[in-house]
């Protein structure tokens, strides 16, 4: 299969002579399609046709363009398992992941239509007599949708979602390790009746397609899921020509453990938020800081946990972990496991390839925990994007929540304790956007808010009651209605 733009309405096969693999990162000896790296041309009339469409699209009443939505979502809905299947054998993440990844998707969709009729203003008393002013909300144009490979469907939707809502048309730049999952989110909101150029599907590198994009002087907002190193740059290069940017990056998430901690609890959890999704998830748990009375328990536990989980392929129902999503970021998981034995850490279990039984056609990573990790090791403070865990052994609670801020991240925290004043004052000084109390580090809900604080985000938070934030700029109305020229006007 060869995977096509959608442009004005209309797939298209990329002209370009560069092109990949879309292979099976849990054998990789099942090629799924091939990948047609587009020109600066090809996006360049994507963003075009966007900004064709914009006009006419801003003029749909907004409940009109909150149905279409609402009924991409009932799409998802039907088509469910096979879009979880193409999710799994194209990502690599277990079949039970990318179901769940893909009820979120459906509950993002059905939230965003519903706020196309809650895309209000506010009416404020006015200082003069006979004066009225209020607020709308009104849509800036062209927006740019760029996404990661480990979320391919949800992150997209809760993108795509209030962007359309808002009245926006959008360019969607997916990963190019993704696109089968692209081209059926654009096939969906394609069949719920989006009217051509108003939805726009460009597959290609960052360096080339997504350059022109983010570059592209109609393209008025971009949003942006990924690394830190590409978000600063596409906000540097952005914000120079005054283009808003929305950009959520990285996470090095901890988990403080105290010595009240139901430890059943906290294994469990922090085993789910450390190597659930492979750790392939900007809210995996990296940090595990636990005090010392108990860290010896819990690093037997946590080790033992890591050991049991079952990994295979995601379509064996029976998975627990899958693989590193390519050869690249195997590589880089790899590479990371032998700085930590070089820097000193403890390795307590994993550390390596996992070889037989099936194993060598894929990119499998046992679950890997590090113990005795010190703050300034490496391990502990960049970014891994894999499964292994770092534990960190602190002597109380104070020293805790200095080791848990100790990061140039903040996005998400959790802590197991059964102490109401640690809690509250965990909550109040944790310096994450996002905060567990008693559960993973991991997960969000439609409705709510989502997003971190520090080098992990840039601009307004995604999802829930802020989903709209991004994409609309306030406007401010003065109706006079006196009839009478108005005297000493301040401004």
């Amino acid at each position: 299969m060869t995977y096509q733009n959608f442009i004005n309405g209309k797939w298209i096969k990329s002209i370009s002579s560069k092109s990949v693999a879309n292979t099976n990162p849990a054998n990789t000896d099942d090629v799924i399609g091939e990948v047609i790296l587009s020109t600066r041309d090809e996006a360049r009339a994507a963003v075009d046709a966007a900004s064709d469409a914009f006009r006419g699209w801003r003029a749909t009443p907004a409940p009109t363009r909150g149905r279409i939505v609402a009924k991409a979502a009932r799409l998802f809905e039907d088509n469910k398992e096979e879009l979880a299947q193409i999710l799994t054998r194209e990502e690599g993440k277990t079949i039970a992941e990318s179901r769940g990844e893909l009820q979120r998707s459906i509950n993002v969709a059905d939230f965003c239509a519903g706020e196309s009729r809650r895309l209000t203003g506010e009416t404020i008393p006015s200082e003069l007599p006979l004066n009225f002013a209020y607020t709308i909300k009104q849509p800036l144009g062209v927006v740019a949708c760029v996404t990661p490979w480990n979320f391919p469907v949800a992150i997209p939707v809760w993108k795509i979602a209030p962007a359309l809502v808002a009245g926006n048309t959008v360019v969607f730049k997916p990963a190019t390790l993704t696109p089968a999952t692209a081209v059926r989110i654009v096939e969906i909101f394609e069949e719920a009746g989006i009217p051509p150029g108003v939805l726009n599907l460009i597959i290609g590198s960052g360096s080339e397609a997504g350059d022109e994009i983010i570059n592209h002087r109609a393209v008025k907002a971009i949003s942006f899921t990924g690394s830190n190193g590409v978000g600063i740059r596409l906000y540097e290069q952005a914000s120079r020509r005054g283009a808003k940017v929305q950009c959520e990056m990285g996470g090095k998430n901890p988990v403080v453990i105290l010595e009240d901690a139901d430890m059943d609890l906290a294994v469990e959890s922090t085993a789910q938020g450390a190597f659930g999704s492979s750790g392939q998830r900007c809210t995996a748990t990296s940090r595990a800081v636990v005090v010392d009375e108990i860290a010896d328990e819990f690093v037997t536990r946590i080790t033992k946990r890591a050991e049991s989980m079952r990994l295979g392929p995601g379509v064996d129902p029976q998975t627990e972990m899958g693989p590193s999503v390519d050869e690249s970021q195997f590589n880089t998981v790899l590479r990371y496991i032998d700085i930590g034995r070089e820097d000193g850490a403890t390795l307590a279990c994993g550390g390596s390839r996992a070889t037989g039984d099936g194993f060598d056609k894929g990119y499998f990573v046992h679950p890997t925990v590090f113990d005795h990790v010190t703050p300034d090791m490496r391990i502990a403070r960049e970014e891994i994007f894999g499964p292994v865990l770092s534990v960190l052994r602190v002597k109380n609670f104070d020293e805790a929540m200095q080791v848990a801020n100790d990061c140039e991240y903040g996005l998400s925290s959790s802590i197991f304790t059964n102490d109401a004043a640690r809690i509250f004052r965990f909550v109040d000084d944790i310096e994450t956007g996002m905060t567990h109390i008693n559960s993973p580090t991991t997960g969000g809900e439609a409705h709510i808010p989502f997003g971190g604080t520090k080098g992990t985000g840039i601009g307004d938070r995604e999802q829930g009651s802020t989903a709209l934030d991004f994409y609309t700029e306030l406007k401010v109305v003065y109706v006079d209605y006196t009839g009478r020229k108005r005297e000493g006007n301040l401004y």
